[in-house]
């Protein structure tokens, strides 16, 4: 891969990111991912996720998922296509007003 490889850059909120220990992270992409594709890859990398892997997949399961500015929704995590260069956001639930 070249040294201006895409890249997909993940950005984790609120509790995704304590669990994740890092607030974001850059994943160097040849083409189009998926979601989960790029989940794994945060719980992989990050040092929450190396410390307690099973409580960052946990955490990362129920956040709602921005790919640039637009909700993922129900959409399937695993066909949801993110292209290189977009920004992904993993949101914890909340409560509060």
């Amino acid at each position: 891969m070249s040294d201006d490889a895409a890249k997909v850059t993940i950005r984790l909120w609120a509790g995704a990111r304590a669990a994740a220990g890092v607030d974001v992270l850059e994943v160097d992409v040849t083409g189009p991912v998926s979601v989960s594709e790029l989940a794994a890859q945060v719980v992989r990398r990050a040092p929450g996720g190396q410390a307690d892997p099973g409580r960052l997949a946990r955490v990362l399961e129920v956040c709602s998922v921005l790919l640039g500015d637009r909700p993922l929704g129900a959409a399937d995590r695993d066909l949801a296509a993110v292209q290189p260069s977009t920004t992904v956001e993993f949101l914890p639930p909340f409560a509060g007003g």
